[in-house]
């Protein structure tokens, strides 16, 4: 009798700091907060897609896909998701919540 482990899917994340220094080059940045929470401020290279509308994103498989949310919750959630779907992807810890750098406002 073969006896098959399922091995706990761990997402890897990183700080906002650690996100800050990635921005200088073209990253895909996933904000999946409400469209009203991001338009409040969001990280300028962020592309809003909210939590429920995550299956719909279509971006590079052959690029990290870094999620960030207002706390970690949704972009954890979105991770797993999009993890499912294929996808190499990195949640940001703390989000916006931790995020003290310029943000702007706006679609």
């Amino acid at each position: 009798m073969e006896i098959k482990m399922v091995l706990f899917q761990t997402i890897k994340s990183i700080s906002t700091t650690e996100l800050k220094g990635k921005l200088h080059a073209s990253i895909q940045l996933i904000d999946v907060r409400t469209p009203a929470e991001y338009q409040q401020g969001h990280i300028k290279q962020a592309k809003n897609i909210p939590l429920q509308q995550i299956m719909s994103f279509k971006g590079k498989q052959e690029e990290p896909v870094y999620l960030i949310c207002q706390s970690g919750m949704r972009s954890k959630q979105a991770s797993k998701i999009l993890k499912k779907m294929g996808y190499e992807v990195i949640n940001v810890r703390g989000g916006m919540n931790q995020w003290i750098e310029p943000t702007i406002g706006g679609k």
